[in-house]
């Protein structure tokens, strides 16, 4: 489950005040037609802070009723122990394959209570759990050792990294001593959509994709060439930089939103407030892009 195009879709709302089932379903056929490896509702993606329990339950719910044979990864991550655990017993009831959790605090958490965090839920959990490095998000910054740790950890199966930097050398030297410590049933997964060709070719097993969960066929295609480039690969791969640097500018949320209004997939606005999309000279930035794309990679 935990390798190859693991996308994010987004949970749009109309008007802030409810899910908006029938474009989450919309997106939900997206990722089955494009046969992605595993569909992973409620990430940051899926806005999963701004959720209360019934509509994360709701969420998860329609993941699994519209995912055909493709397992369902559910983000459980909350302020409080208590509600982690919570929500990762809903979970599991509603046929979530697998969880995701991201160590969510207002006060910074320090490396012993992170630990101890994973430990008390992965006690609780009969389905696997991928550890969710996300320090952009959560301002909590995991060391290798710590990751090592809780790979060892029951039902610990993967951890997602973030976007590595440098050079493809020295990329594969922290995947490889990375790796050379985790069990060989834990898995070692790369987000950060801009830099995600760097961290496949550098070993990572899989791709946390924010793009794949709205555009999952043009993300098969980058996925297939990170792995094997082709002769298209280069000009597919400059035909992504503007969108990229909008999502290093913006954060890939906003951007993302952004397409999918714009591509009619879902309403306007979709996000839940304070968040926006982007607007105005951004989003006719996003426009172009989308009208750049050759035919075929908007489905």
């Amino acid at each position: 489950m935990f390798t190859g195009l693991i996308s994010f879709p987004l949970t749009p709302l109309m008007n802030d005040s409810a899910i908006d089932v029938p474009s989450f379903e919309r997106l939900m056929q997206r990722q089955v037609q494009a046969q992605v490896s595993m569909i992973t509702v409620l990430g940051s993606t899926g806005s999963y802070a701004y959720l209360n329990r019934d509509e994360r339950a709701m969420v998860i719910k329609h993941a699994v009723a519209h995912a055909s044979s493709i397992p369902v990864m559910a983000g459980i991550g909350s302020v409080r122990t208590r509600d982690v655990l919570t929500l990762a017993e809903d979970a599991q009831r509603a046929g979530a394959k697998a969880v995701l959790m991201a160590p969510v605090s207002y006060q910074k958490l320090q490396p012993d209570e992170v630990y101890g965090l994973f430990e008390m839920v992965t006690r609780e959990l009969s389905v696997p759990l991928c550890v969710y490095d996300n320090p952009a998000t959560t301002q909590f910054h995991f060391s290798d050792e710590l990751l090592v740790a809780l790979a060892a950890l029951p039902q610990v199966a993967s951890i997602k990294i973030p976007a590595l930097t440098g050079s493809l050398d020295e990329a594969r030297a922290r995947v490889r001593a990375l790796k050379a410590h985790l069990p060989a049933t834990c898995s070692l997964g790369v987000s950060g959509d801009h830099a995600a060709s760097l961290g496949l070719q550098a070993g990572c097993d899989g791709w946390y994709s924010v793009l794949g969960g709205l555009l999952p066929q043009l993300c098969m295609r980058l996925l297939a060439e990170a792995k094997q480039p082709s002769a298209d690969g280069e000009a597919l791969s400059a035909a992504m930089q503007p969108l990229w640097a909008l999502f290093k500018q913006h954060g890939s949320v906003r951007v993302v939103a952004a397409v999918a209004e714009l591509l009619g997939l879902v309403q306007t606005p979709c996000l839940p407030l304070p968040l926006h999309s982007l607007q105005g000279e951004e989003r006719a930035k996003v426009a172009a892009w989308l009208a750049s794309l050759p035919e075929g990679f908007t489905h």
